[in-house]
């Protein structure tokens, strides 16, 4: 019996690439989300499926901070204030569920805004 390789022929990706994501995340972030209470500085790793509606779970972010579980619970909020949806990973001309790995960088100018 023999197993066929089955690859992905297409990865998940957003409307604009990562960097249009990126933006848009850190667009929510400001908007509905206090920074201040983390201790946030530097690069981050979010790490996140995209299942095959194009829609974000499992969100998990590294290095664990202050306050980590709402930290994450709070970038998931923002997260999913993003509206454009993902395009799905296809594999043999399916959607599928993927893994995505998005580095951030959070810099004290981010969230610093005078006060």
């Amino acid at each position: 019996m023999k197993i066929e390789n089955t690859e992905i022929s297409r990865n998940a990706e957003f409307p604009g690439g990562d960097d249009a994501f990126t933006k848009e995340f850190l667009r929510m972030v400001h908007a509905y989300i206090d920074l201040r209470k983390y201790a946030v500085n530097g690069q981050f790793v979010f790490v996140f499926d995209v299942n095959t509606d194009g829609k974000i779970g499992n969100l998990d972010v590294l290095p664990k901070v202050k306050n980590s579980e709402m930290f994450i619970e709070d970038m998931d909020f923002a997260i999913r204030k993003v509206k454009k949806k993902w395009k799905p990973a296809i594999k043999d001309g399916n959607p599928v569920i993927s893994k995505k790995v998005i580095k951030i960088n959070f810099t004290s100018d981010h969230f610093d805004h005078g006060d």
